[in-house]
């Protein structure tokens, strides 16, 4: 229905029907006789539009009641609607300005429905994401932590306990996650301030002190002790202890000294013989970084030909649900440590295996800065200028040493813990 203000010169005042409409002239107004405000105006291309015209409030209002013969419109239909508006206008009622609500109304849903926070991260995506070194990470966090909480909210519809509770989620129970946590709201934060600068009506429901962890604690110096290394071995090695392809990139995060997302990510086509070669576009450095691939860690990655190695979908996507997982390996390791009557053990990160790894170089005799190019640091100084080797040998022989040193701490010579090999 639409809604005009404002109308023409009356021609004609006759009761309106078929009869009268039809032998309307062409340009000519036609004022019904028993219904105040009720005409039918006959348009130049022949078509017969009805409507209601009244005045309130100073105002002139046209009220479109249809096309003739369009939609089943008649003049005994528009005759009914007409009657309506005229009793609402008579009992102090504005139909004009309620129909103007109601388009309103519509055109905000409307308008909402193209600014859910999918539609606001694609975008951002689009436009700012899309080309940084860590492009990749900040898509995976999105994909993973934020659109399947709040994604097809209306970013206007948005409340702070809407973030709170996409935060609670993804920290845990156990706070294990909280400083993913607080990355996936520096992106949400980063995505909603991009839009206020582009929208009058939006704000952001992020406020101060909704981070998860405080500046200090984000530096952690945790390494896993040589008895916590067997249990969380062991426990790899039980079903219970998430997803068999949680458990196989566990082993190669220590076997490796790469990051989460670096190895969760691993594609078959990125396997070049016994290398890995990680892209640069979603590598920190933002450089590519090639990391020899041991046999220890090789029999854990599989031989798949195309897609994700550790995929729970046929290397389609890669492994998500790292939370739920994590606290499923936990579980097991705490089980197990009690009745092998070990004391409980303390909490720990998926990155400290990273920090662990890097220890367990240096107490295997390798060079710090060969141990600090396998963790794809570069070298200091003007060295990183002039000093072009690849040292692919030397992190070779790095990884296969730090192989060697895990498979000692597995098994030490007193009496077979846990053994390294696939039957593990």
């Amino acid at each position: 229905m639409v809604v005009c203000t404002g109308f023409g010169g009356l021609n004609v005042k006759q009761l309106i029907s078929k009869t009268t409409v039809d032998a309307l002239p062409a340009g000519a107004l036609l004022v019904d006789t028993k219904i105040d405000g009720f005409v039918a105006r006959k348009l130049p291309s022949g078509k017969v539009s009805y409507g209601f015209r009244y005045r309130k409030n100073g105002k002139q209002w046209w009220l479109g009641l249809g096309v003739h013969g369009q939609s089943g419109t008649t003049a005994d239909t528009a005759r009914a609607q007409a009657k309506v508006f005229q009793g609402q206008v008579a009992g102090g009622k504005d139909p004009g300005a309620a129909k103007l609500a109601e388009r309103e109304k519509a055109l905000q849903a409307k308008q909402a429905a193209r600014n859910t926070v999918d539609a606001v991260l694609d975008q951002f995506v689009k436009r700012h994401v899309e080309g940084l070194r860590s492009a990749a990470t900040v898509k995976q966090c999105l994909d993973d932590y934020v659109r399947p909480k709040i994604g097809s909210k209306s970013i206007y519809d948005l409340k702070r306990r809407d973030i709170v509770d996409m935060l609670d989620a993804i920290e845990g129970k156990d706070g294990e996650l909280a400083v993913t946590a607080d990355r996936v709201l520096a992106y949400v934060r980063k995505a909603f301030n991009w839009q206020m600068a582009r929208d009058d009506e939006f704000t952001s429901p992020i406020v101060k002190g909704m981070a998860r962890t405080k500046p200090a604690e984000r530096a952690r110096d945790r390494i896993l002790a040589d008895d916590e290394i067997r249990s969380l071995w062991k426990a790899l090695g039980s079903t219970e202890a998430g997803p068999e392809p949680f458990r196989k990139l566990v082993r190669v995060l220590l076997l490796t000294a790469q990051r989460r997302d670096e190895i969760g990510l691993m594609q078959a086509e990125e396997i070049d013989g016994d290398v890995f070669v990680i892209p640069g576009d979603r590598y920190k450095t933002g450089e590519i970084n090639a990391v020899p691939l041991t046999t220890a860690a090789r029999q854990w990655i599989g031989d798949r030909k195309s897609g994700y190695m550790f995929s729970a979908t046929e290397g389609k996507r890669p492994f998500s649900g790292y939370s739920k997982a994590k606290n499923q390996l936990d579980a097991v390791i705490a089980k197990q440590r009690k009745a092998d009557e070990l004391k409980p053990m303390a909490g720990w990160r998926l990155h400290d295996l990273r920090r662990t790894a890097r220890s367990l170089m240096s107490r295997a005799g390798i060079n710090s800065d060969i141990a600090e190019l396998v963790l794809g640091h570069k070298l200091p100084g003007i060295r990183r200028v002039y000093d072009r080797y690849s040292y692919a040998a030397e992190k070779r022989d790095a990884l296969e040493k730090l192989a060697g040193l895990i498979s000692i701490i597995l098994n030490p010579p007193a009496d077979n813990v846990v053994q390294m090999g696939a039957r593990a």
